[in-house]
C-alpha cells in the first residue's frame, strides 16, 4: 500500500505542473487521398520556436501557446506543404484536422528531418522503429516480405534457424520477450518455417522494437518488447491485393463501410487478410534437393486470418475491433508431428475529449493458444494458455513535458502436460492474475531530456509485489551528437517449456510461476520469491555524420538475477518440477544507416556474451553468438523508380554446443530375462562432456537478393513482380547434428523463387 501511495504522489506532482498553460493546439494529419495518418509529419507555428512531429496515429499536441493568431505549417517529404490559420484562446483547446496532398514526386522514405527532430526530443534508448517500407526493402523470401525476416537484421537480435528457429534479443530467450499486436500479447508469433510470422506486412503501420531498458508502460517481461501496430482499412475506397509465390498465397481486402466525411472526419472502415502456405505441396517438385526425403519435401503448413473494424471520429478519437486465427502444422514423419492453433479478439480505443488536457487510451483482449507435439517416443506434449488483458492509460501534454500513467490487469490459465525420458509426468493447471499500475514523466530541460518512470506489479497468485523504477536520459551535446542512458528493474511470471537441449525447438508451451518452493542455484536455500527478475543498464551515442547518415553505438548489460526453467530431467517424483538459474548478457551494438529517396544502406555489428549459472557451473547459452554482422542495401532505379534491387548478407559466429565424451549401450530388456545381451542390438546413449556448451559450431553466413519490378496500370492498380534467391551461394550452414547416427543436417539450401502481387 505504501508503494502505491508513493506512486500516485509522484503522479500528482508530475501532472500538476502541466495545467498552467495559455492555450493548446492539437490535431491529426492525414493523407488526403487515403485518410491514412501521416507519421513523423513536421508541424511548426510560423514566427515561433514551437514545433512538434506527429505520432503513429498522425496525432500532435502543442501546449502553453501564448494567445493569438498563428499560421500552422505542415511539411512532409513527398507531400505538398500546407499552411493553416489557427487562433489560440486562453485556457481553450483548438483542434485541427489537416489533410495534406501527395505531390507529383511520391517518395517512400520517411522524412529525414522529422526523424532527426524526433531523435533530439525522445530518449529512444534501445528503441528501434520499423516501418512497412523498411520491411519490404529487405530481400523477400519467396517474394513475400515479412517482419520475421527483418527483425534479425536489427542489432542485438539473433534468430537460430530456418526451421523451428527462435528469436533472442540481447541475451533474452523468447519467453522473456513480449510480442504485442495492437496491445494484445501474442504467445507464438513465428511459424515453424522460420521465415514467416503470423503478422501480415500490408496491415502493419509500425513496429517498435525495445531491445532493453524500456520504461514503465511495459512490464511482465525481463528482456525486450516488440510492439506491432496495425493500420485501419482504407476510409475512402474499396481496394485490396492478391499475391502468390511458391511458399504461400494471400489476399487482403479493405474499404469504407461509412465513407470518410471530408468536413467532419468521421469514417467506418474494415480490413481483412488471409494467407495460406503450400510449400509442403510445391517443394517436392520445386525444391526436392532441400531435404533428404524428396517425396516429403518441406512439411510445413500454416494459415493466418486477421480482420479489423475501425471507427474514427471527428476529433481524432477512434475505436478498433479486431480478431484473428493463426494455425501451424509440421509433420516430420517418424520424428515429430506438431500443430498449434491460436484465436483471439480485442478492442482498442483512443478518446480525445474536446475540453480536457488528457488523452485516454484503453484496450481489452482475449486469446486462446493450444499446442500439441508427438515425437518418436510416442510421449505427447500438450500445452495451452487462455488469457485476457485490460488496460487504461492517460496522457497529459505540457510545455516541453509529458506525463503518462495507467492501469493494467492480466489473467491467464495454463494447462500443460509432459512425460519425460523416465516416464515421469510433469503437469500444471493454474489460473493466474496480475495487476499493475505505472507512471512515466518526460521533461525537456534545455538540451537535457529526462524520463523517469515507476511500475508497481502485483502477482496475485504468487502473492508477490514487484516495485520497479525505470529511468531514461538523453543529452543533446550539439545538433549532431547525443548521449543517452536508460535502465530499470524488471520481473515476469510466465515460464516457457522450451529446453535448450532440444535439437529443434518446435514445441512452444507455457507455464505460470511455480506454486511450490524453489531453491537458489546450487543450494538448499529457498528463494525470496518465485519470479523471474532482471536489471538493465544501457548507454549510447547517436551521431549524425551527415544529412542522410546516422551512427548509433549502444553498450548494454542485463543482469538476470533469477530465472526459472522447467526441470525436464527430474529423476524422481520427489524432485522439483522447476530449476533456478542466474545469468547475464552484455555487449555492444553498432549500427549505421544511410538513406536517400533512391538508396537505403544499413549495417550492424554486434558483440555479445550470454551466460547462465545453474549452481554447478557457469556456461554460455545455446544462443550465445559472440559476433554478428548484417549488411543490407536497397536501390531504386529506372523510370519512376519502378525497379528495386535489394541484397542482404548476414554473418555470425558459431553457436555453443555440449561436446560428446562417448556412448553407452542402453538395453531395454524387451524379452525380459531371456534377452540375449551378447547378440541383442541395444539403443545407444550419449555421454555428454561435463563442461556444458564448451564446443562451438562453424560460422554461419548467408546472402539473399531480390529484384522487384512495379507496373502501374492506373492510379490505384499496380502489379509487383519479385524474383528472389535465398542463400544465393548455397552455403551449407549446420542446422543440427544427430550424434547417434553421425548425421549432419544443414539449414535450407539455395531457394530461388518468383512472386507476383496485384493491388487495386
Amino acid at each position: 500500500m505504501k508503494q502505491l501511495l508513493f506512486l500516485f504522489s509522484i503522479l500528482f506532482i508530475c501532472t500538476s505542473s502541466l495545467f498552467a498553460q495559455n492555450g493548446t493546439l492539437r490535431g491529426n494529419v492525414f493523407d488526403a487521398d487515403t485518410g491514412e495518418p501521416i507519421i513523423y509529419c513536421n508541424l511548426q507555428l510560423q514566427g515561433t520556436n514551437l514545433g512538434v512531429t506527429t505520432d503513429f496515429d498522425g496525432f500532435f499536441s502543442l501546449t502553453n501557446i501564448p494567445v493569438g493568431d498563428y499560421q500552422l505549417v505542415a511539411t512532409y517529404i513527398g507531400y505538398d506543404s500546407l499552411s493553416v490559420a489557427v487562433n489560440i484562446k486562453e485556457n481553450q483547446i483548438d483542434y485541427q484536422r489537416i489533410n495534406i496532398q501527395p505531390n507529383s514526386v511520391q517518395l517512400s522514405t520517411v522524412d529525414v528531418s522529422a526523424r532527426k527532430e524526433k531523435a533530439r526530443s525522445e530518449v529512444q534508448v534501445s528503441a528501434l522503429t520499423v516501418t512497412p517500407q523498411q520491411i519490404t526493402s529487405l530481400p523477400s523470401i519467396g517474394g513475400q516480405a515479412d517482419i520475421a525476416q527483418y527483425l534479425p537484421v536489427l542489432p542485438g537480435i539473433i534468430f537460430t534457424g530456418d526451421q523451428g528457429g527462435q528469436l533472442y534479443i540481447r541475451g533474452g530467450s523468447p519467453i522473456q520477450n513480449k510480442i504485442l499486436l495492437d496491445g494484445m500479447t501474442i504467445y507464438n508469433p513465428f511459424h515453424s518455417l522460420g521465415f514467416f510470422s503470423v503478422f501480415e506486412t500490408e496491415t502493419i503501420r509500425s513496429v517498435d522494437v525495445l531491445t532493453g531498458g524500456f520504461n514503465a508502460e511495459h512490464g511482465g517481461r525481463v528482456s525486450a518488447v516488440v510492439d506491432i501496430k496495425t493500420r485501419e482499412g482504407n476510409k475512402k475506397r474499396f481496394g485490396g491485393s492478391v499475391s502468390a509465390n511458391p511458399f504461400q498465397g494471400k489476399v487482403l481486402l479493405e474499404g469504407p463501410l461509412v465513407k470518410l466525411n471530408e468536413e467532419k472526419g468521421n469514417s467506418l472502415s474494415f480490413l481483412v487478410t488471409g494467407k495460406h502456405s503450400y510449400i509442403d505441396k510445391t517443394s517436392p517438385n520445386l525444391y526436392p534437393y532441400a531435404v533428404e526425403n524428396d517425396s516429403l519435401g518441406l512439411p510445413f503448413n500454416f494459415t493466418d486470418l486477421y480482420g479489423k473494424l475501425s471507427f474514427v471520429g471527428s476529433n481524432g478519437s477512434k475505436i478498433n475491433l479486431f480478431g484473428f486465427n493463426f494455425k501451424d502444422r509440421v509433420n516430420f514423419e517418424g520424428l515429430a508431428d506438431l500443430d498449434w492453433n491460436t484465436v483471439g479478439a480485442g478492442l482498442q480505443f483512443k478518446l480525445i475529449p474536446n475540453n480536457s488536457s488528457s488523452i485516454i487510451n484503453g484496450n481489452f483482449s482475449f486469446s486462446d493458444y493450444d499446442i500439441g507435439l508427438v515425437e518418436s517416443d510416442n510421449n505427447p506434449r500438450t500445452s495451452g494458455i487462455t488469457s485476457f488483458n485490460a488496460g487504461l492509460n492517460f496522457t497529459y501534454f505540457g510545455n516541453n513535458s509529458e506525463a503518462n500513467y495507467g492501469f493494467e490487469i492480466n489473467g491467464f490459465r495454463t494447462a500443460f502436460e509432459f512425460i519425460n525420458f523416465l516416464d515421469l509426468t510433469i503437469e500444471q493447471f493454474e489460473n493466474t492474475t496480475e495487476l499493475a499500475g505505472f507512471v512515466k514523466f518526460k521533461k525537456k530541460l534545455g538540451n537535457l531530456i529526462i524520463e523517469p518512470g515507476i511500475r508497481a506489479q502485483f502477482y496475485a497468485t504468487l502473492n508477490n509485489f514487484s516495485f520497479e523504477p525505470r529511468l531514461g536520459l538523453k543529452y543533446n551535446i550539439n545538433e549532431d551528437l547525443r548521449f543517452k542512458i536508460a535502465g530499470g528493474l524488471y520481473s515476469q511470471n510466465l515460464i516457457s517449456t522450451v529446453n535448450e537441449r532440444d535439437i529443434v525447438n518446435l514445441f512452444v508451451g507455457f507455464l505460470s510461476g511455480p506454486d511450490e518452493s524453489i531453491f537458489k542455484p546450487g543450494t538448499g536455500e529457498r528463494t525470496d520469491d518465485r519470479l523471474q527478475k532482471a536489471n538493465h543498464i544501457i548507454a549510447g551515442l547517436e551521431i549524425d555524420l551527415g544529412k542522410n547518415i546516422e551512427l548509433n553505438i549502444e553498450p548494454y548489460l542485463k543482469d538476470f538475477s533469477q530465472l526459472i526453467n522447467l526441470n525436464r530431467n527430474k529423476l524422481t517424483p520427489q524432485e522439483s518440477d522447476y530449476a533456478v538459474e542466474t545469468g547475464e548478457a552484455y555487449g555492444v551494438d553498432f549500427s549505421v544507416k544511410y538513406e536517400t529517396p533512391e538508396l537505403y544502406l544499413w549495417g550492424t555489428y554486434s558483440w555479445g556474451n550470454v551466460n547462465r549459472d545453474d549452481g554447478e557451473q557457469v556456461y554460455p547459452t545455446i544462443f550465445d553468438r559472440r559476433h554478428n554482422v548484417n549488411l543490407l542495401g536497397t536501390y531504386k532505379f529506372g523510370d519512376d523508380q519502378s525497379w528495386e534491387a535489394s541484397v542482404r548478407w548476414n554473418m555470425g559466429s558459431g553457436f555453443p554446443f555440449t561436446l560428446t565424451q562417448g556412448f553407452y549401450t542402453f538395453n531395454t530388456f524387451q524379452n525380459g530375462i531371456s534377452t540375449d545381451v551378447l547378440t541383442d542390438n541395444p539403443e545407444l546413449g550419449i555421454i555428454y562432456d561435463e563442461a556444458r556448451n564448451a564446443g562451438r559450431l562453424p560460422y554461419y553466413h548467408r546472402l539473399d537478393a531480390s529484384l522487384k519490378k512495379t507496373v502501374l496500370f492506373s492510379k490505384y492498380a499496380k502489379m509487383e513482380v519479385v524474383a528472389s534467391v535465398t542463400n544465393a551461394y548455397n552455403r551449407e550452414n549446420i542446422f543440427f547434428f544427430d550424434r547417434v547416427r553421425y548425421d549432419r543436417q544443414n539449414q535450407l539450401p539455395i531457394l530461388p523463387s518468383l512472386g507476383v502481387t496485384f493491388s487495386f
